[in-house]
């Protein structure tokens, strides 16, 4: 069953917004890159290429749906923080934010009696929640580990994140 235009429209926002978490925490680990917490920027850097896998995963699944893509503009994000704490704060309520919009397209799958995009988003779904975990525990010991030794041994840690 071809895809409607009001869900190929969400999941081509959808792909825009995976994009732009690509840049986010690629802008993320640039700035701790210059800060010479390289263990933290790899963990991002390995983030971004996850954003991208998503993006790539809901394109596949439009063409798959003899959907048509339609790439838009992706912002600028922002590139300042006040401290490792701050930008993954900032990591963790995107996460969250991008949760939502997962949850909005399944309504408007929902809405459409479209159940193959509702079951194609629980994959999604459940990422959502590994993600937001991952962030928030992050966040919870940078917050404990605070500057100095602490940082340093956690940036170590995350120096030895998988892709």
């Amino acid at each position: 069953m071809k895809i409607s235009k009001k869900i190929q429209d969400a999941l081509n926002g959808q792909i825009n917004k995976e994009l732009y978490s690509a840049y986010v925490y690629m802008s993320m680990a640039a700035n701790f890159e210059q800060e010479s917490l390289t263990g933290f920027s790899h963990w991002m850097r390995v983030q971004a290429k996850e954003e991208l896998g998503h993006a790539m995963k809901i394109y596949q699944f439009i063409l798959d749906r003899d959907g048509i893509i339609e790439l838009e503009q992706i912002s600028k994000p922002n590139g300042k923080w006040n401290s490792p704490a701050h930008i993954i704060e900032t990591a963790y309520k995107h996460e969250q934010s991008v949760t939502q919009s997962i949850h909005n397209i399944i309504k408007i799958a929902e809405a459409e009696h479209d159940k193959a995009t509702d079951v194609f988003l629980h994959w999604f779904v459940d990422e959502q929640v590994e993600e937001e975990a991952n962030a928030s525990e992050l966040l919870d010991r940078v917050k404990l580990a605070k500057t100095g030794e602490g940082l340093l041994i956690l940036d170590k840690q995350l120096s030895e994140r998988k892709d």
